[in-house]
């Protein structure tokens, strides 16, 4: 039986602003801790829309276990760590056409209500430039009753994220 990846829950701002233009190019809600089995399904997605992808790294913080590498498409994708160079709330993917792209990483367990505030945040196209780290403590802040809530894009479990400026993908 073939493998058939997990669907992978991606808000991303519009091609014109990425790669290297901005802090972020978008967010990634995984469905759980184990890369093995959540990355295949996000370089599944993003290789026909930014070119094949041939690295990955994260921060090894939020992450049990690490694999050396993953399958894609009939290819290999390399995975590496860095502790102090990644924002441990970021993914960083490399592809050899189209260059650097930086994801928010939404933690699984992030209720949806938070999880489409922050993916709207990542991928907006008119959003300040801010860290993966800003983005997860302001959301935090507002989570505890810190902060009135901000105007929420709205959210459809069956499609994904829809609203301006973001690229709902949830295939």
């Amino acid at each position: 039986m073939p493998f058939r990846a997990s669907t992978a829950r991606l808000a991303l701002k519009p091609v014109a602003l990425s790669p290297g233009q901005v802090e972020l190019d978008g967010a990634w809600w995984p469905r759980s801790r184990d890369l093995s089995q959540e990355l295949p399904g996000l370089a599944d997605v993003l290789d026909p829309l930014w070119g094949r992808i041939t690295r990955i790294a994260v921060n090894p913080r939020y992450w049990p276990v690490i694999p050396h590498r993953i399958f894609v498409n009939g290819h290999v994708v390399k995975v590496g760590w860095f502790t102090s160079e990644l924002d441990p709330h970021k993914i960083l993917l490399l592809s050899g056409t189209s260059g650097r792209w930086d994801l928010l990483v939404v933690p699984p367990e992030t209720t949806a209500p938070s999880a489409a505030r922050l993916m709207a945040a990542a991928s907006a196209s008119t959003s300040p430039v801010s860290t993966a780290t800003a983005l997860m403590t302001a959301e935090q802040i507002d989570a505890s009753g810190g902060a009135q809530d901000a105007p929420v894009r709205s959210y459809d479990a069956d499609t994904g994220f829809r609203g301006a400026g973001t690229v709902p993908y949830e295939l």
